[in-house]
């Protein structure tokens, strides 16, 4: 892959924040730190070193799709391929209104 773009890696980013970081995700994350795991909805159950290891993974991917979006039509087409075939059972998006 070319060197790192910033305007796509920003883009990447907003995307991420937009789609996933301020999502159901966030609300796994916020809170307190678990003591003992206990499953109570007010304490977090994923560390801060493990969100940035989330948040890193899907900035870095969502890059990459995107990259491939811009420079590598085929790529981005089978990568668009593969990943429909994990998505048949999800629900579709549901618009704002």
């Amino acid at each position: 892959m070319a060197p790192l773009d910033p305007v796509l890696a920003l883009e990447a980013k907003v995307l991420t924040v937009l789609a996933f970081r301020n999502g159901p995700i966030e609300d796994l994350h916020a809170g307190k730190t678990c003591p003992l795991c206990s499953g109570e909805p007010e304490y977090s159950h994923i560390t801060d070193a493990e969100m940035k290891k989330l948040m890193q993974s899907a900035v870095t991917q969502v890059y990459r799709l995107l990259w491939q979006r811009e420079n590598d039509a085929e790529g981005y087409a089978k990568a668009l391929a593969l990943g429909e075939r994990y998505i048949k059972n999800w629900d579709d998006p549901v618009p704002k209104t």
